[in-house]
């Protein structure tokens, strides 16, 4: 059985994580913010379907921590940051090169810079690449 008082702490430790207060993260999670007030205040337990939203809007929370405080949080040390290239840069100018990106990384950066240069040399150009986030927003860049 949940810990209502325990879920309240944790649920507003992630929300501390992220920055937001009661009304832009219950807009991030699709919720009234009357729904976080009460389950902070402890006057509601969360729904599955409210956990499953926060799970879904917040990629650094785990279920058993949100849960039962076992786990960890966030998962990883530091947030996900997705560097974004400069609006002055197009598509093509050295878009999924980044020297400071780990081996990992580079492996993955290596095979798009492959797939980019066969498709360029076959007479493929980039029209567009769009990039979705987590909090269902997206940047969408335009080869002009």
């Amino acid at each position: 059985m949940i810990n209502n008082e325990e879920f309240s702490k944790r649920l507003q430790e992630v929300m501390d994580y992220y920055g937001e207060n009661a009304s832009s993260f219950a807009e991030k999670i699709g919720v009234q913010r009357s729904s976080i007030s009460h389950i902070l205040s402890g006057r509601n337990k969360p729904s599955l379907e409210f956990v499953l939203k926060v799970l879904s809007s917040f990629d650094q929370v785990e279920l058993y921590w949100l849960m039962n405080g076992k786990g960890k949080f966030p998962k990883s040390d530091s947030k996900n940051k997705i560097e974004t290239p400069s609006p002055s840069k197009k598509p093509n100018e050295d878009l999924f090169t980044n020297s400071n990106n780990e081996d990992s990384d580079n492996s993955k950066n290596s095979d798009l810079s492959k797939i980019i240069t066969q498709n360029n040399s076959a007479g493929k150009k980039i029209e567009r690449i769009v990039i979705f986030y987590t909090d269902g927003s997206f940047s969408n860049f335009e080869n002009s």
